[in-house]
């Protein structure tokens, strides 16, 4: 078996969300992935009613411990992890990520912090949000978090590109190498969606015209596709953020073409590896 990605994620059967949404471009992209589901639910909370449960901690760490057995920690070249039910399953989570990098010092952490959106505010138990500030940021290689989580992790209000730029600079000081800013809502850009790359080496955005849909799922597909090919880029953040962006828009492009309220990832699928309509970066610094 060829290296792989730990994945630690929720889980439906009816749609996709968190590993549903995430495991299928890290494959289709050409990447061994080995999902550790935090939460089994019929569908997304989306939909206001759904089935299963959310599995205790102890039951994720023995599905980490099992993969350790079978040398998955020594193979493994990243972890991903996204919406986090509890501060205790964060801290498994960075005992996974402390325990990967101890076999091999060049995996990497992406760390999508979800706590919340602009206009609904947050939606995440009691202390996570100041455990993705001050526990998983710092330790993270690289973090995805839209312009709300921006705001909460830099305490800045972001209501210009100057803005953003300042606060992705700050979060990028605590620790991760590439803060990739999605869901950019600007007065100064009506009708446009940016998602704004920040290295040590500069900072670069992408607008893409804003579609008029509202879908669960596409952070944690979007952070599948930014490790993907940052991963084919040997870690390019330009090349990484034109590609991850042009596939993000066919991906919901597609989707809003066919009517659905679910990623159409399957039948899409093409165009994540290869979008028919490219998305050029602009430098910002």
């Amino acid at each position: 078996m060829q290296d792989g990605i730990i994945s630690i994620q929720s889980h439906v059967a009816f749609g996709h969300v968190g590993n549903s949404a995430a495991v299928f471009p890290l494959q289709r992209l050409g990447h061994e992935v080995w999902p550790v589901n935090t939460v089994l639910f019929s569908n997304h909370t989306g939909y206001g009613v759904w089935r299963g449960q959310v599995l205790p901690v102890e039951n994720v760490r023995e599905v980490l411990g099992g993969i350790e057995e079978r040398g998955g920690f020594d193979r493994a070249k990243a972890v991903l992890s996204g919406y986090l039910g509890s501060a205790d399953l964060g801290q498994a989570v960075l005992e996974t990520v402390a325990l990967v990098r101890a076999r091999r010092p060049d995996a990497l952490y992406v760390c999508d912090p979800v706590m919340g959106d602009l206009g609904r505010g947050f939606f995440v138990a009691e202390g996570i949000p100041g455990f993705f500030k001050h526990e998983a940021v710092p330790r993270a290689d690289i973090v995805t978090p839209n312009q709300f989580e921006l705001a909460y992790l830099a305490a800045a209000e972001l209501d210009s590109l100057a803005d953003v730029l300042a606060a992705a600079r700050g979060v990028r000081k605590m620790g991760p190498r590439l803060v990739m800013v999605t869901s950019l809502e600007l007065d100064e850009r009506q009708g446009e969606l940016g998602i704004l790359a920040e290295t040590a080496a500069g900072t670069w955005v992408v607008w893409t015209p804003r579609l008029d849909i509202e879908l669960n799922g596409t952070g944690d597909a979007f952070t599948a596709l930014t490790l993907a090919y940052w991963l084919a880029t040997g870690g390019d953040p330009v090349r990484t953020l034109e590609a991850a962006a042009s596939a993000m828009f066919a991906l919901v492009e597609a989707t809003a073409l066919a009517g659905e309220r679910e990623l159409v990832l399957v039948a899409a699928q093409a165009q994540l590896a290869a979008p028919r309509r490219r998305f050029a970066a602009q430098r910002l610094r």
